[in-house]
């Protein structure tokens, strides 16, 4: 098949985001398939020399037309929406000058739908889309849309992307029942979770010894927690202070690094200065290409994934909680849902009370230094990432649904 891929924010190992895009393209263009993009500047490695406008690049078989636009995880939510319209625009225009036999659009932004419709209407081919989170559920549950006209347009835009669809693809069970409940069959919707990519995390321990060595001197002998991910208003980091101060308060041998950027993070430096722990048991870092967040995991006794108190988070797929698994780092959590469902289950991790730091930090200690149950914690990681949640599986759901959809001439 010759697939269009619409996504605004493509991103590869060398990138310090998801990269999801690049994996299931990347195994699709494996299988045979044609696969082109029409993404934007957003999160692509600096290592591209882009020029003004648009731009035609070539990755892994993969070709790209990439809208240079600058963005950042610090950008205020009106200026977020402003970048979504005008990209939504020009890849409107854009798309129309490539052919293909299948659109695939994945959120978020939501606006993502826009050019997908569009394409699919004027060329008259299927549209397939993905969704990563459910909009405008999430975005008005965390407050970030207020204003009733905004929030009553982004519910009539997340039904004309339903609605206009050929298939749908869910990242969890939440977002795929969120799907429904809008009215969707549920035969046109799959389950395709965030997932594992091994080929890439599951590396040799001497990998994270190194980087322990090399990077991460001021661990010590203590065992290192980490978090690698967003600084925003839904991640909670701010428990990750907390969680350092109680450690700290009962002399845990425990070692705290968080690596990423957000709006908030400034104000979460300032919190961890205030408290003391900054600099002593919890580390702040710099963002870093997924290539070293492999040598990270490689290197730490437990990654945790957080959110704060928003039940509507529950449904998220996350990815740093997908790469702890193929890393086999065991992980922790403070919140419910699907996640902390088979977490439970399987035992792979541990689930973190969110209000009681003082017993989450003894939980992680006496998790941590239970032999016995941590190993068996490693081997459950093992299993899943290679047998539940690999990239393979996914792509594999994916491709079927395109497939599908191409050859299913009732469906446009």
């Amino acid at each position: 098949m010759k697939i269009l891929y619409l996504h605004q924010y493509f991103a590869t190992p060398e990138s310090n985001a998801g990269t999801r895009s690049y994996e299931m393209a990347k195994r699709l263009v494996a299988k045979g398939h044609k696969v082109t993009f029409v993404t934007s500047s957003a999160f692509l490695s600096n290592n591209y020399e882009l020029k003004k406008g648009w731009n035609e690049i070539e990755i892994d078989k993969i070709k790209l037309h990439v809208f240079h636009l600058p963005y950042s995880n610090k950008d205020s939510y009106l200026k977020r929406i402003m970048k979504f319209v005008s990209f939504s625009i020009r890849a409107s225009l854009k798309s129309l000058t490539i052919k293909s036999d299948v659109v695939f659009a994945t959120s978020t932004p939501l606006t993502i739908a826009i050019p997908a419709v569009f394409y699919s209407k004027v060329k008259k081919i299927p549209m397939v889309f993905e969704v990563r989170d459910l909009w405008p559920e999430l975005p008005v549950a965390i407050g970030a849309i207020k204003n009733p006209i905004i929030i009553k347009a982004a519910e009539m835009l997340e039904k004309f992307a339903y609605n206009n669809a050929s298939h749908l693809i869910g990242l969890s069970p939440g977002m795929c029942n969120g799907i429904i409940r809008q009215g969707i069959d549920k035969s046109k919707v799959t389950l395709a979770t965030n997932s594992c990519d091994t080929d890439l995390f599951d590396v040799d321990p001497s990998i994270g010894l190194k980087y322990k060595e090399n990077n991460l001197k001021f661990v010590g002998n203590r065992k290192i927690i980490t978090y690698t991910g967003t600084f925003g208003a839904i991640n909670d980091v701010r428990y990750i202070v907390d969680l350092a101060r109680a450690a700290q308060e009962h002399n845990y041998n425990l070692c705290f690094i968080a690596i990423g950027d957000g709006i908030q993070k400034n104000e979460i430096i300032k919190y961890a200065e205030d408290l003391g722990v900054l600099n002593n048991n919890l580390y702040i870092l710099d963002p870093v290409p997924k290539n070293e967040i492999v040598e990270l995991l490689s290197a730490a006794d437990l990654s945790l994934s957080l959110f704060g108190p928003i039940k509507e988070m529950w449904h998220n797929s996350a990815n740093k909680l997908f790469d702890a698994l193929a890393s086999q780092t065991p992980i922790a959590i403070n919140y419910e849902g699907w996640q902390k469902e088979f977490i439970e289950e399987s035992k792979c991790g541990l689930i973190l009370p969110p209000l009681d730091f003082k017993l989450a930090a003894k939980n992680l200690n006496d998790f941590i230094f239970d032999e016995e149950r941590y190993q068996l914690a490693k081997v459950s990681c093992y299993d899943l990432s290679y047998n539940k949640y690999s990239r393979d599986i996914m792509a594999d759901r994916l491709e079927h649904a395109l497939v599908e959809v191409v050859y299913d001439k009732t469906s446009i």
